[in-house]
């Protein structure tokens, strides 16, 4: 496995990777980064885990949109690494994505983390 060190929101990570996965590792990285960044900047949020926690949730919301908005014809499909998902499987994780959104909006402004 191999080592990459990367900047997020100007703080140094050490991150394992596989082998030929660095270029995802590091578009990964940047979405991170840019997600967080445009949290901070925004001024309503200074606690960094705090706002990786809201950067999460709106990736994961994000990526949950675009699942739900593909057709439901397959059962199951192949993940990037060769492990198969199931459809009910990404059913459960949009549910739980858009739950997490309604309690982080629930929680708003004061500070408390699930």
């Amino acid at each position: 496995m191999k080592q990459l060190e990367v900047q997020i929101m100007g703080q140094s990570y050490l991150l394992g990777c596989p082998e030929g996965g660095e270029q995802r590792l590091l578009e990964a990285v940047e979405k991170v980064d840019t997600a967080m960044c445009r949290i901070r900047d925004a001024g309503k949020v200074k606690a960094r885990d705090r706002i990786a926690v809201l950067a999460a949730l709106n990736l994961a919301f994000d990526v949950a949109g675009k699942v739900s908005q593909q057709p439901l014809h397959a059962a199951s499909f192949a993940n990037s690494d060769g492990t198969v998902t199931s459809m009910r499987n990404l059913a459960d994780d949009v549910k739980l994505a858009q739950l997490l959104v309604r309690v982080d909006m629930a929680l708003g402004d004061d500070g408390r983390l699930l």
